[in-house]
């Protein structure tokens, strides 16, 4: 199968597998040629603190959330990375619920693969907090690839 889109799902808390996030994004685009859309989704609260952090008025109706994750420092080095071994890249933000925002965005850019983070959790964790990159795997409309966080 051809893969000429990858989604790249960032959540608020990926800093600590960026570079596995990357390595996997990378072995899956490069061969291809595909293209990665960096997703980065944030429920509202973290919306507004990183708005009002990067200068940005949450309340002007004119800011959108792609303008605001563009400017966010992890999601500029991530570009930087990906654009250095010669990807094209994308970058799309979206505020709400991050598995329903990812699958949405997946299904947006026809996405052929998305490689999600994740940490390892407990039956009874996942039960209780849910899990985004469950949410992911079993609604994405494409393969998804999933980065675990080895430490517990």
């Amino acid at each position: 199968m051809a893969i000429d889109t990858v989604l790249l799902a960032i959540g608020p808390d990926e800093a600590d597998r960026i570079d596995r996030l990357t390595e996997e994004t990378i072995e899956l685009a490069e061969p291809n040629d595909a293209t990665v859309v960096i997703a980065h989704v944030l429920d509202q609260d973290a919306y507004d603190e990183l708005a009002v952090k990067l200068g940005f008025d949450p309340d002007n109706g004119e800011v959108f959330p792609t303008d605001v994750v563009r400017r966010h420092s992890l999601i500029r080095e991530l570009t930087d990375e990906l654009e250095a071994a010669g990807i094209d890249v994308e970058i799309r933000g979206a505020v709400g619920d991050r598995g329903d925002q990812i699958v949405r965005l997946a299904s947006e850019v026809g996405a052929d693969s998305v490689v999600v983070g994740g940490r390892r959790r407990s039956p009874t964790g996942k039960a209780v907090f849910g899990s985004v990159a469950q949410e992911v795997m079993l609604s994405s409309p494409c393969p998804v690839t999933f980065v675990r966080n080895d430490t517990l």
